[in-house]
């Protein structure tokens, strides 16, 4: 699209955005000048705030129970006329939008502002959504910022609890019903090995080869010197417990002979040494190192009765742990100060 017809789009944009938060706000107005109407008239009802107000403003009391009170149901069903025209309006342009997968779906998302269009008295009540919801729309245009209110900070921490708390329920209930579970299976322990262990067998054992071989590399190359000399002390202390080398130092010329042979040991071991960690990168010694890791994998999922038994007590624990760990964070919540994020912004 080229640039002149995009210019016209986007205003064409604005203005539509513009003219929906002005109806917006004006459903917002609306719906508080209902509430506040159902609000006055209840009261009005009420025998003694009657009489008061008769006594204090005669005149207004007469016109409001002349031309409002005696005419409330009419004047709440053009309030609601008009909230049902919105919500056939929003329907509409949902329609228009595709905003959902299928037509119908609308008033089950906006169930609140379908309630709230029932002109029954124990329903009228529910409009008040309307306006958390409307809020949170303006909130979206732009038009307001409600993390700024004072109110919204307050109400926002209190409520930010209360689904910790009623999320935090969910999870030791949860994790008291994986443990009832855990209690109650009889093949947990072979259900895990063949479902979630065995099908990553050749990923887990190439994974601690490589780590396996990694740290060998390092630590070898990083204390390389002192292995050495650690090896030769060995092979040296092993030459001097010897009896035959004992015996061999006595005789002439045994003394440079033992040495020879020492330092000889020392080297061959050293050399071992470094030629076996060298050789970790060769096809023979990954194939040897397979076949025993196979070996040890499947002796370590090896199954028997304490097999079972010990694995369910490690789950059992575990599960507890995070229990006591969702509890302490629950009454650390309450007892400790607010935090930054609970602060309006």
């Amino acid at each position: 699209m080229s640039a002149p017809a995009a210019a016209p789009a986007a205003a064409s944009n604005r203005n539509l955005d513009g003219l929906h938060a002005a109806w917006e706000a004006l459903v917002v107005l609306l719906v508080c000048a209902n509430l506040a109407l159902i609000l006055f008239d209840g009261l009005f009802a009420l025998a003694p705030l009657n009489q008061a107000l008769q006594s204090v403003l005669p005149g207004f009391h007469a016109f409001y129970d002349s031309r409002i009170h005696a005419h409330f149901a009419f004047i709440d069903l053009c309030f609601v006329a008009i909230f049902l025209f919105d919500v056939l309006l929003g329907w509409a342009v949902a329609i228009a939008e595709r905003r959902y997968a299928r037509w119908y779906y609308y008033p089950f998302a906006h169930w609140y502002d379908v309630l709230g269009c029932i002109p029954l008295a124990g329903l009228r009540w529910l409009r008040v959504l309307r306006i958390g919801v409307l809020l949170i729309r303006l909130q979206r245009l732009g038009l307001i910022d409600m993390r700024r209110w004072a109110l919204y900070g307050f109400f926002n921490r209190y409520w930010q609890l209360l689904l910790e708390e009623l999320s935090d329920r969910v999870m030791v209930k949860l994790f008291s019903r994986l443990q009832q579970e855990i209690g109650a299976s009889d093949d947990l322990s072979r259900r895990l090995i063949n479902g979630v262990i065995r099908p990553r067998k050749q990923r887990l054992l190439d994974d601690l080869s490589r780590r396996l071989q990694g740290m060998l590399e390092n630590g070898y190359r990083s204390n390389r010197g002192a292995i050495d000399g650690y090896v030769s002390g060995l092979v040296h202390q092993a030459l001097m417990n010897n009896e035959e080398l004992r015996r061999l130092r006595r005789l002439p010329l045994g003394s440079q002979f033992a040495d020879s042979l020492d330092a000889a040991l020392g080297d061959i071991v050293r050399r071992l040494l470094a030629g076996a960690v060298e050789g970790l990168q060769r096809e023979q010694f990954k194939a040897l190192a397979a076949n025993l890791s196979d070996q040890f994998f499947e002796a370590w999922l090896y199954e028997d009765e304490s097999t079972d038994l010990a694995l369910e007590e490690l789950l059992v624990d575990l599960i507890e742990v995070l229990k006591q760990q969702v509890l302490d964070r629950r009454w650390s919540r309450f007892v400790g100060p607010p935090a930054p994020s609970d602060l309006p912004r």
